[in-house]
């Protein structure tokens, strides 16, 4: 008598796990995971640079933000999130003011709490960051399009609409200084 499984029996378990194995995938959605893992990188990186800024800012002096220029930058492209038509296209993450962030974080007593600027994770014409500042005053805006349905306007964990995050788009994540977030 031969030990062993028949061929039926092989191809009854390779079915079955066949048929989990979607099902598994269905439930998961590794590309909405893959999303979300991408939208919680963009709030962890505008927060930082919002608390960088607001370092920078507790330690400037005023001569020191007399120097900056308004500026309007987008990590790619040109293309504003707002209703202000164009930014200026800088993908450089230095800290010493030429990056994206015309600010000189170099200048913090005690150092830079950033190593390099960081860039959107998909950083493309659709997802990018976006900086602007208003005045010598540093009232600025950070933004950032989210890319999943639990992020995104609408989802159980929404961060862009006008409500959640206090801004004037309601489609892109604001956090800053200025009132009403209305600079881009």
């Amino acid at each position: 008598m031969k030990k062993g499984f028949t061929l039926l029996e092989l191809l009854i378990v390779i079915g079955i796990l066949a048929i989990l194995a979607t099902i598994v995938a269905l439930v998961l959605n590794p590309a909405e995971l893959l999303k979300q893992a991408r939208d919680s990188q963009r709030l962890s990186d505008l927060r930082t640079i919002n608390s960088a800024i607001g370092l920078w800012v507790a330690s400037a002096s005023s001569t020191t933000m007399a120097q900056l220029a308004n500026a309007g930058y987008c990590t790619k492209g040109t293309t504003s999130y707002g209703p202000i038509a164009t930014c200026t296209e800088n993908a450089t993450t230095t800290i010493a003011g030429l990056g994206w962030i015309n600010i000189n974080f170099t200048d913090i007593p005690g150092g830079s709490p950033l190593s390099r600027l960081p860039l959107d994770p998909v950083n493309s014409a659709t997802y990018y960051y976006q900086y602007n500042n208003a005045s010598t005053t540093l009232t600025f805006e950070l933004d950032a399009k989210m890319e999943s349905q639990k992020y995104g306007v609408g989802g159980p964990a929404d961060v862009s609409s006008n409500t959640k995050d206090g801004g004037n788009n309601n489609n892109v994540y604001e956090i800053g200084t200025d009132p009403g977030l209305d600079l881009i």
